[in-house]
């Protein structure tokens, strides 16, 4: 599994986990789309807001002329992580670690079993090369190799790619750091079930991603918060995984959007609701209205 893979599924985590564990709270969204012009409060030029799906199957991706537009009217490219950023890889070596643990300690004597199975039989590989690495890593794997598909897509290496092209800078709203840290807050025992969950009904979560991803080809925001089931062991956690982290990137993206306009990609889940990004976005005085 390549290190960018990682770092999408990560994203895909934090974004599954943010919508499920928010379904029943998640304020409707006040129109449906994904592409959003963010302009007014003294801004000379407006800056955009897509909402992403962080892995999808080839024969579902779609870049439409539009996006392309608002991405070419930018002048720089937030990403939830600055995907750039060279040292990201021994980054993720160190923060994957488990301290004074391994996996065996974290998992119930049965569940470790199982998960021994998978890991061998789905993922190829023996149970001791990863024994060291969080619950969120494991997940992360999991959740790669379990797309319906042999070939993904990734809108965030897509929009990397153009802003490369366009020699324009590439930027993160949050850090690695902040985003292992996350998990980090979340009890061992809640990610286990997590994960055996995961691994205990594939159809199922297959048909639950594939459920996601029509949504999101329907740029229907409020679906999206609502197609993805509940995720009861991540009940409680809502602020740290979404509500949080959303207040945490306004400021980013005001003080980005003064110096030059700037297109923010980031996952769906966090852009409807009265604590996602559009809310807060007009409650800090901007007009933030859809375009696509």
């Amino acid at each position: 599994m390549t290190i960018r893979n990682f770092f999408l599924s990560l994203l895909s985590i934090l974004a599954i986990a943010s919508c499920s564990s928010t379904k029943k709270a998640q304020a409707p969204a006040p129109e449906n789309a994904l592409l959003w012009e963010v302009s007014g409060k003294g801004l000379k030029d407006p800056s955009y807001l897509y909402g992403t799906i962080h892995m999808i199957c080839s024969v579902d991706y779609r870049m439409s002329d539009t996006i392309v537009q608002a991405f070419d009217h930018s002048r720089q490219l937030y990403l939830e992580l600055d995907m750039d950023d060279p040292s990201m890889a021994m980054k993720t070596m160190q923060l994957a670690i488990l301290k004074g643990k391994t996996l065996k300690d974290i998992f119930k004597p049965e569940d470790y079993k199982r998960l021994e199975a998978y890991v061998k039989d789905k993922l190829g590989m023996p149970m001791m090369m990863l024994n060291m690495l969080k619950p969120i890593a494991i997940t992360s794997l999991i959740s790669a190799k379990s797309l319906p598909c042999d070939k993904m897509e990734s809108y965030e290496q897509h929009f990397q790619d153009m802003a490369k092209a366009r020699k324009m800078d590439l930027k993160g709203l949050e850090t690695l750091e902040y985003q292992f840290g996350v998990f980090d807050k979340i009890p061992d025992s809640a990610q286990a079930r997590m994960i055996m969950d995961m691994i205990g009904d594939e159809k199922k979560s297959q048909a639950e991603f594939q459920q996601m991803v029509d949504a999101y080809k329907r740029r229907d925001l409020n679906a999206l918060g609502s197609e993805i089931g509940d995720a009861p062991d991540l009940a409680g956690y809502e602020d740290l995984l979404l509500k949080d982290r959303n207040a945490n990137w306004v400021p980013v993206m005001e003080k980005a959007m003064v110096e030059m306009p700037s297109f923010f990609a980031v996952g769906a889940g966090h852009l409807p609701g009265k604590d996602g990004v559009i809310a807060l976005l007009r409650k800090a005085g901007y007009t933030v209205r859809p375009v696509y």
